[in-house]
């Protein structure tokens, strides 16, 4: 005799319950963030007050392994951008006979979307999963609980240097990233349609505005804020011993590329609006 099958509603009491239970975790992860930001900002404005300052030598530290130590495969990457756009736009171009305008789009594109966007996701990758890692180590190794005994805030201590490093370098990073783009198409149009690098680049003057530059800055300030802030929420929630640090360390890399892509979205749908 063939079981009973069980009441849908119970599916459907299961099912609304893990809803539940997933909406209620995320609004908490969103809620730690933002206490990460605020408590950051606070520890930097009042940490002399508490004998607490947030150190310019842990920044710089930060700065150094975040971004500096991330050029050279940014460079690869974006270089290879910048020829793969070129590539394309002259080959899409050429359908109409355009192809000596492709130094316009190729500005636009690089400038407004794929340096902050490459730069991004390679250092969300590199820079927020060990960020992640880090500090979940830490926790399961109870060197955060060390930092409350010995009246030191983990906030300041570890957040901190990280988020503003990360939001000083990055745009920085960023600018470099988009100028090694332009630089490679620049090359490679030059070979294959005679416009020299110099005729390359006052067209790009001539085709940006600072609204543009300020476009793509602005994203990867965003984008250093999210890669920053996710890694430190994922890292201090490990739980479960090396295999936690291992599931924390891929949802942080997850949910920062998954953010930097939402946000490049949001952000360039509401700025075509005006």
């Amino acid at each position: 005799m063939s079981e009973t099958p069980s009441n849908p509603s119970n599916y459907f009491v299961r099912t609304a319950d893990r809803v539940g239970r997933g909406t209620v975790a995320a609004i908490e992860e969103v809620g730690s963030g933002a206490m990460v930001i605020f408590q950051s900002i606070f520890w930097l404005v009042m940490g002399r007050k508490y004998r607490q300052p947030v150190r310019l030598g842990s920044v710089v530290v930060q700065m150094i392994e975040s971004g500096i130590q991330a050029l050279p495969i940014l460079i690869m990457l974006n270089g290879a951008i910048g020829v793969m756009l070129a590539i394309q736009g002259i080959y899409t171009l050429k359908i109409f006979g355009a192809e000596s305008q492709v130094t316009f789009g190729i500005a636009v594109a690089v400038v407004r979307e794929f340096a902050p966007l490459i730069s991004g996701i390679l250092i969300a990758g590199r820079t927020g999963s060990s960020l992640a890692a880090r500090i979940g180590t830490m926790r399961i190794n109870q060197e955060l609980d060390a930092l409350h005994v010995m009246g030191i805030q983990p906030i300041r201590f570890l957040a901190a240097p990280a988020i503003f490093a990360m939001v000083i370098i990055i745009p920085l990073v960023t600018f470099f990233s988009g100028a090694v783009s332009l630089f490679t198409a620049a090359l490679y149009v030059d070979a294959t349609l005679g416009i020299s690098i110099s005729s390359f680049f006052d067209q790009v003057i001539s085709v940006l505005s600072v609204g543009d530059l300020m476009h793509g800055m602005t994203k990867s300030l965003l984008f250093a804020l999210l890669i920053a802030v996710i890694g430190v929420v994922n890292g201090a929630s490990v739980t479960g011993g090396a295999d936690g640090v291992g599931k924390a360390t891929t949802r942080s890399v997850v949910q920062a590329i998954s953010a930097i892509v939402l946000t490049d979205m949001l952000f360039a749908y509401i700025a075509t609006l005006s």
